[in-house]
């Protein structure tokens, strides 16, 4: 089978599944990258971020139509991400593969304990009785948006040095800290998101470390995979295979870090 055409299959299922779960796929796409086609880690993350930005284009656009994007916010946190999604670029230009691989063990690590627990993430707690006022929301000098673009900047550098999109950690910080609505606060994390990977595809083109072809093989199918494992979210229970792939993923994290530290 061509190359291409696999790909394109990888990346039905990767949308499928990531969007089933509601964790996104960036972070499986660069093991497939890294250990199934060999690429380096910065080719590697520079061809996922170019996928993650198709995905979140084509979401932000369809969140964008029903108008549940909140623009003020979204371009605050969209703004702070960038420096931080060219400084993750810039890092892992100086990671070899094997720092890279315990790195990215270690985050998958992280990425498991999140899938085993749930969307309401253990440092994101809310504490009770705490109300904050859409004025709160709105003012970019309150110290829940200052906040917020702290947490933004982190999320950039991780998804620039790692290849993956930032809603797995916005997402919790939206609903669960300021309070907003589900779908409020993921159509916003796309529109942050599309700006973030934008920005890392761009600084890792500047080093030709993007595969564009590859990457657009598996745009395509992420796009549609995503459009399955929203109609598969209705039929099938995600907590079952959420938690399954939590301690698939926690034992291939733990291979990955042993096998470049022996």
């Amino acid at each position: 089978m061509h190359v291409y055409t696999i790909l394109f299959f990888a990346g039905l299922g990767i949308g499928a599944l990531g969007t089933l779960i509601g964790a996104g796929g960036g972070w499986m796409i660069v093991p497939l990258l890294l250990f199934g086609y060999h690429f380096s880690p910065q080719e590697a993350v520079g061809t996922s971020l170019a996928v993650v930005f198709l995905n979140a284009l084509s979401g932000s656009v369809a969140y964008m139509v029903q108008g549940r994007v909140l623009y003020r916010m979204g371009l605050a946190f969209a703004i702070a991400t960038i420096p931080g999604a060219l400084g993750g670029a810039l890092l892992v230009q100086y990671l070899d593969s094997r720092w890279f691989s315990t790195f990215f063990g270690v985050f998958l690590l992280l990425i498991a304990a999140f899938l085993h627990r749930g969307r309401q993430l253990p440092f994101f707690v809310r504490p009770r009785g705490t109300h904050v006022s859409s004025e709160s929301l709105q003012a970019l000098r309150s110290p829940y948006m200052r906040l917020g673009i702290v947490i933004s900047f982190l999320v950039g550098a991780i998804s620039s040095l790692f290849g993956i999109g930032g809603g797995i950690i916005h997402v919790p910080f939206l609903i669960v800290i300021l309070g907003i609505p589900v779908h409020a606060a993921t159509a916003t994390s796309h529109f942050v998101l599309a700006i973030t990977s934008l920005t890392g595809t761009l600084a890792f083109l500047r080093h030709g470390q993007v595969r564009l072809p590859v990457a657009g093989s598996m745009g395509l199918g992420v796009l549609l995979g995503a459009q399955l494992g929203a109609l598969l979210s209705m039929r099938l229970p995600s907590e079952p295979i959420r938690r399954t792939l939590a301690v698939a993923l926690a034992v291939f994290a733990c291979w990955l870090i042993l096998r470049t530290a022996l």
